[in-house]
């Protein structure tokens, strides 16, 4: 018998049992199902989170304190930014920036909300690439300077203040204080940086009326800075300055640990690619167990099916049918309900993966080898757990086949 005819054979002999051959399927499918969405919804995960940090930049470095050596003090202060920002110190970098930020209640008439309030240097914008405004505009130096009680609305927080109304030239209320909105940033990505529920407002001002936490120095300190290198490649060397200008800011004797800590969006990227990727190889696992279900499912059926057609096998051997016919024969049958149930089990996966995506509002990513995966799987589970049944039926003697009843 040739692999045309068993294929053939097997078709009929599934066709003739279609509810039972259903049935045995359906663990193959869900076990394909999940694997496939779950994959899928792990890698859009991945590639939403990846968009957000390449957004911003991967040549920023972020600065910020490390409270186990600083003696529980903030440790950055503007003076520390302004000496990162003289290009004689340090040559690799491009532009730095800094904040400090808290959450306060903001006011607009009947309206309030408690969010992020970020007190930033004028530059902190084109910094961050925050750089498209639906509105307005940003902060200038001259509102640093003036300690102007300005704001700048992420898109979120705009709406949910002013609804329908224009917010340029509008007050809020920060802290009881009055403050004049003056920019409203277009909508971004909420993964990482969740621009669109901060309000900024300039970081002098946020000094000193919000924020009055010092060095221990004494210095007004600053929560986080931010710098940004000249290019992707020179970000190993401006972390390299950083430290080495921020130690001697600090007074760091050489075998002192730092007060800060610093990290660039290349490790934070490399991070949650890993997290991600593992977490996604975690749910496929999982997911995968389902298969392994229903290989069992397929092992019994298939051994049901042996014993059923003891006399079928026992009457074609009998006729001239060798071993390896009938091993072939019953392999073929559980190879092809896999292979069907996995089938089924892609689609159903990529519809699962689709709704969850609109659901969450996330862009899903079934890529080739997801689906290569879950196929191959459904594939081997066919063709382990259908050996042994195809072993035992390829065993029968004939004459016992012949007398079974």
């Amino acid at each position: 018998m040739n692999l045309s005819e068993s294929f053939t054979t097997a078709l009929e002999s599934l066709w003739a049992n279609k509810l039972r051959s259903i049935l045995t399927m359906l663990g193959v499918i869900i076990g394909v199902a999940a694997v496939i969405a779950l994959m899928s919804i792990g890698n859009g995960v991945n590639q939403s989170i990846t968009g957000e940090i390449q957004a911003i930049g991967t040549n920023l470095i972020i600065i910020v304190t490390d409270f186990d050596n600083s003696g529980g003090y903030q440790a950055l202060s503007l003076a520390d930014a302004e000496a990162l920002s003289d290009p004689l110190n340090a040559p690799v970098l491009s532009a730095v920036s800094a904040s400090v930020q808290g959450t306060q209640e903001v006011v607009f008439g009947r309206s309030s909300s408690r969010t992020n309030v970020a007190g930033v240097t004028a530059n902190y914008f084109p910094v961050n690439n925050l750089t498209e405004f639906q509105s307005g505009d940003g902060l200038t130096q001259q509102d640093v300077d003036t300690r102007a009680r300005v704001a700048v609305l992420g898109a979120d927080i705009a709406t949910d203040l002013f609804e329908e109304a224009f917010p340029i030239g509008q007050s809020i209320k920060i802290n009881g204080v009055s403050y004049e909105v003056v920019g409203v940033l277009a909508e971004s990505g909420s993964g990482i940086n969740n621009n669109n529920s901060n309000v900024y407002i300039p970081l002098t001002t946020a000094q000193s009326r919000l924020f009055v936490d010092r060095t221990r120095q004494g210095e007004k300190a600053v929560s986080t800075i931010t710098a940004q290198a000249a290019s992707e490649e020179q970000t190993d060397e401006a972390i390299e300055q950083i430290t080495q200008i921020l130690r001697q800011q600090h007074g760091i004797a050489y075998a002192n640990e730092d007060d800060f800590t610093i990290f660039s969006q290349s490790d934070l990227l490399e991070t949650f690619n890993v997290i991600t990727g593992t977490l996604t190889a975690f749910l496929g696992a999982i997911a995968g167990i389902s298969l392994l279900v229903g290989g069992i499912g397929i092992m019994n059926i298939m051994l049901v099916s042996v014993t059923e057609r003891t006399r079928e096998i026992g009457i074609r051997k009998a006729v001239g049918a060798l071993r390896r016919d009938i091993l072939v024969q019953f392999l073929m049958e559980s190879v092809l309900l896999s292979l069907l149930g996995g089938f089924l089990g892609m689609l159903l996966g990529w519809a699962i993966s689709q709704l969850a995506g609109q659901l969450i509002d996330l862009e899903t990513v079934t890529d080739a080898g997801t689906v290569g995966l879950a196929t191959g799987f459904a594939t081997a589970v066919g063709l382990i757990f259908g050996i042994y049944p195809a072993w035992r039926a390829a065993g029968l003697h004939p004459i016992e086949a012949l007398r079974y009843e």
